[in-house]
């Protein structure tokens, strides 16, 4: 898949590009009229979870470099936010099983005679061990979409931008349009 095309700021904070000042010119017109002109806000959800709540300052400070910190991207920027928080949250779960499941084969023989007991254990935490891969797979399936495809992300904004300006006097137009 291409990478998507970068916004006419950052092209312009580069200082070198391919584009002429038309097309530069007409992708910033562009780009300006897929916004609302409202600073994005931070859900109540997301203020309350302190790591929702950093990853949201991240974002907005990074939207703002690229001039894309716009209330259009809110529900999606929050959501991403909340997502990345169950994230680590599943991790530190399912590395506190790990840990516990170390502990459990470390004491193998304080079970003595009850190696039943010691193998319903060791079962019993692997199979939260893969639960909680499972839910972070999921999780992160999610996030990557989000990342991806998503018609408020700005990645998905800026493919709809055309990439060069729309030549008034070409062939094909006026072959298509009759010399209009």
């Amino acid at each position: 898949m291409p990478t998507p095309s970068k916004p006419a700021e950052v092209i312009k904070a580069e200082g070198k590009s391919h584009r002429t000042k038309a097309e530069l010119s007409q992708r910033k017109k562009e780009e300006q009229a897929l916004l609302t002109g409202e600073k994005l806000k931070e859900s109540q959800e997301v203020k309350e979870d302190k790591i929702a709540h950093k990853e949201f300052l991240r974002l907005k400070k990074l939207l703002e470099s690229i001039k894309k910190n716009d209330a259009i991207y809110e529900q999606s920027i929050n959501r991403y936010c909340l997502l990345v928080a169950e994230c680590a949250r599943i991790r530190e779960s399912k590395e506190q099983f790990e840990k516990d499941l170390d502990e459990l084969v470390n004491s193998k023989e304080e079970f003595g005679d009850s190696v039943s007991q010691y193998f319903k254990m060791k079962i019993s935490i692997q199979k939260n061990i893969i639960a909680l891969d499972k839910q972070l797979q999921s999780k992160r399936k999610m996030l990557l979409d989000l990342e991806k495809e998503n018609a408020m992300t700005v990645a998905s904004a800026l493919r709809t931008i055309p990439k060069k300006p729309e030549n008034k006097n070409s062939a094909v137009r006026e072959a298509l349009l009759g010399g209009d």
